[in-house]
């Protein structure tokens, strides 16, 4: 990777810190059971409708959801690390039914894959939740792309850590 490229790579990295009132290793499980994950992974206002979990470095969380405007988008993780309960490596993208990696619907330029590694911390029964995101074998016009969205992406990750917060809520 050239020096520019690396350098550009950095800038676009996405963190986002997050505090949860719960345990680490429950909020660890809510990321990592399929049965937790449909009631809360993804955009506001869109319905999970249908996932596939296979938690193991190389395995896929293959998953499909619908829009409020009734459009169906797939997505998957592909794991590359999993330290229980402190950290999930793995890279995010767009698929189709059969789980193949494609562009996301609303942009030609976004990178195929982020790599995301995100770490669990516990403070006296608190939950610290850090991601960091980049872009994953893209080309520069990627990378400076997904650093241009990283405010539609803080709001966007917020909307979906709300939506655990409120399901960590009625777990009790």
């Amino acid at each position: 990777m050239s020096e520019n490229k690396s350098a550009h790579l950095e800038a676009a990295e996405l963190v986002i810190t997050r505090t949860f009132n719960a345990p680490r290793d429950l909020v660890f499980e809510l990321w990592t059971k399929e049965e937790h994950l449909k009631h809360w992974w993804g955009p506001v206002g869109f319905t999970f409708t249908s996932a596939k979990l296979d938690l193991r470095p190389g395995g896929l969380f293959h998953y499909s959801m619908v829009s409020p405007e009734g459009h169906v988008l797939w997505g998957k993780f592909t794991f590359y690390e999993i330290v229980v309960p402190e950290k999930l490596v793995f890279a995010n993208s767009f698929s189709n039914t059969e789980g193949d990696t494609v562009r996301p619907p609303f942009s030609e330029s976004f990178p195929l894959e982020v790599m995301n590694t995100f770490t669990f911390e516990e403070q006296d029964g608190i939950t610290i939740l850090t991601l960091r995101g980049r872009p994953y074998n893209a080309t520069e016009e990627e990378i400076r792309f997904f650093g241009s969205m990283h405010e539609s992406m803080h709001q966007g990750f917020g909307g979906t850590f709300d939506k655990l917060d409120a399901y960590l809520a009625a777990l009790g």
